[in-house]
């Protein structure tokens, strides 16, 4: 359908494939059928080379494009530095920001202290957080820093003070958000993942070297000491000490791949790990349908929706997640829980041990059942539509962070 004069404008301003982002991926994946339903603009991100991939339809704006009259400009942030360069557009004013992460505190360092200016991480920190902020900086200063830290001191306001509306994936980020900006308009809606269609397992099992017969829970996306990966090759051991055949398969890059080879040699089940690396998009999609159970167990947690556990439930696959937060809003029968610490692991070689059992396969069509009632591009594209007109209606703005500005992106 070609979009109407009297349709929502939208300025789309996110990473875009080939950067090896999931909020690219989700963009790439979303944007087809949001340009059905509005007029879209998509921003090419600074140094970008438009792939051949494209889709043709889609119109891309220069890098330093302005929104037009009537047209909603609408930032992706994430957590990493693919999305510095948003940052000064931001600062602004009058943009929506589409929030992937709750947690902003690594981008505000990448911005700030990363660069060499602690004094900026230090005044935005303590804008968010008030006087405990100092300690951390502090810390920065003296070369020290925490894995805990940006969990106990998320920076939301460090970044997000200026934004004239939010749009999240969860009701926790919602709820989150709403009670720590409340002048800024909120809602949510659900994130999507491209449909694979029918899926072939038995192909998807040949590909990455995985027996037909064995158990198989497998791990998607990008590998961080979070993602609680000793747990996972913890849970994967038990199992095969207990006689079942298990294995794990790893798909992603990251620079906790030796770590998980290590663990998984201390727990005695080394030889049943398949690693990829990076899988190409077109691939990815269906390769979840290898998998008996696919696992997200991130502790601590940046309030993400998984994207990860998404492409299970469209293969049809059930997802093992950490108990708490957002993942509580998923069905247990597509998403049984994991119980956060030493004992994920337990949680998790139960699991492994029922799989094939009664109840099993249910569970896998109601993970598949989730995917079409919530989270398929097309439904999505049109609940973003209704959120950005709302917000667009509503008063916001956010407020200025007096005598700061970022920097200009690298």
């Amino acid at each position: 359908m070609e979009p109407g004069a009297d349709q929502l404008g939208i300025l789309w301003c996110s990473p875009l494939p080939p950067t090896r982002s999931g909020v690219a991926d989700y963009a790439v994946e979303l944007l087809p059928e949001l340009a059905r339903l509005a007029r879209v603009r998509v921003v090419r991100p600074p140094g970008w080379t438009e792939p051949a991939s494209w889709p043709a339809d889609l119109e891309l704006a220069p890098t330093d494009a302005a929104p037009s009259s009537g047209e909603v400009e609408l930032l992706h942030l994430g957590n990493n530095p693919h999305h510095l360069w948003l940052l000064p557009r931001l600062e602004r004013g009058g943009a929506v920001v589409e929030l992937h992460d709750a947690v902003l505190h690594h981008l505000l360092v990448e911005a700030t202290a990363a660069r060499g200016d602690v004094d900026e991480y230090e005044r935005r920190l303590t804008a968010a957080h008030g006087p405990r902020a100092a300690a951390l900086a502090a810390a920065r200063r003296a070369g020290h820093h925490g894995r805990l830290d940006p969990f106990l001191l998320p920076a939301r306001r460090a970044i997000l003070d200026r934004a004239a509306g939010l749009v999240v994936h969860s009701e926790w980020a919602l709820a989150t958000v709403r009670r720590e900006l409340p002048e800024i308009p909120a809602t949510r809606v659900d994130l999507a993942v491209a449909d694979p269609g029918p899926v072939d397992r038995a192909a998807a099992r040949t590909r990455i070297g995985v027996p037909a017969e064995r158990t198989l829970l497998m791990h998607l996306g990008f590998l961080t000491p979070e993602k609680g990966l000793e747990a996972i090759a913890a849970g994967v051991g038990a199992a095969c000490k207990a006689g079942l055949d298990v294995g794990l398969a790893v798909v992603g890059e990251g620079r906790s791949g030796d770590d998980l080879a290590a663990a998984a040699r201390r727990v005695g089940c080394g030889d049943r790990v398949v690693a990829t690396g990076w899988v190409e998009p077109e691939v990815l999609a269906g390769l979840p349908a290898a998998a008996d159970l696919g696992v997200v167990l991130r502790s601590p947690s940046a309030g993400e929706t998984s994207a990860a556990a998404l492409r299970f439930f469209a293969c049809g696959v059930p997802v093992a997640v950490g108990g708490r937060r957002q993942f509580l809003e998923w069905p247990e029968a597509a998403a049984p829980r994991l119980t956060g610490g030493p004992a994920a692991a337990a949680d998790l070689a139960r699991l492994l041990a029922a799989v094939g059992g009664d109840g099993w396969a249910a569970r896998g069509r109601e993970a598949r059942a989730l995917y079409l009632r919530r989270h398929r591009p097309e439904l999505v594209a049109g609940q973003l539509v209704e959120a950005l007109r709302s917000l667009a209606g509503a008063s916001g703005g956010g407020r200025a962070a007096a005598g700061i500005s970022w920097p200009a992106p690298p």
